[in-house]
């Protein structure tokens, strides 16, 4: 078994894609992704929320977490706007409380947020409201975020590479490969 930096290390070395860029960036990564990943193996809800530009990012995620195929267990990710439809019409405060109330009442081992885009539209405010959720923000840096640039002309393909890392860490995870830091 191997540290999370140090497995981490490895697995972006291994890639068969140029993604030697997130070498530096694996100091931000790897207190994030443990995080999210405990939470999940604890039994946590994931509920992903993506900007308007990334929902087709959100779809690929959904559509892959939990193949048939893997041969492992499923884990609980669900889109945030399927279980709550009307989210980009949040407002105000009043109604983000009201959400959080009925999240709570729903998953009760537990939920987080895993957000990717943009700060800036209103609604995200709900997913700011707690340092423990899962953000990867576009040309914003926010403590306890995973920060990338919006104009970054490889942007899809590096959000491509950090999930494939975020799926490889929480398996290796799963299967003892790595141990706590």
């Amino acid at each position: 078994m191997q540290q999370l930096l140090d497995w981490t290390l490895r697995t972006i070395r291994s890639e068969r894609s140029d993604f030697s860029w997130m070498e530096e960036r694996r100091f931000d990564w790897t207190p994030l992704v443990r995080n999210a990943v405990d939470r999940i193996v604890e039994g946590q809800t994931v509920l992903l929320l993506t900007d308007e530009p990334r929902r087709w990012f959100a779809q690929y995620i959904l559509g892959t977490i939990n193949r048939l195929d893997r041969k492992r267990p499923f884990f609980p990710f669900y889109p945030l706007e399927s279980i709550f439809p009307n989210l980009r019409q949040i407002e105000h405060t009043h109604d983000i409380e009201i959400l959080e109330d009925l999240l709570e009442i729903s998953y009760p081992g537990g939920y987080f947020f895993w957000y990717i885009g943009e700060g800036d539209p209103l609604y995200t405010k709900l997913v700011y409201r707690n340092e423990e959720n899962f953000l990867w923000l576009l040309d914003e840096e926010v403590p306890g975020s995973f920060s990338l640039s919006g104009s970054d002309p490889l942007l899809d393909i590096k959000l491509l590479q950090l999930y494939r890392l975020f799926d490889r860490t929480l398996e290796a995870t799963l299967f003892d490969e790595i141990t706590e830091e």
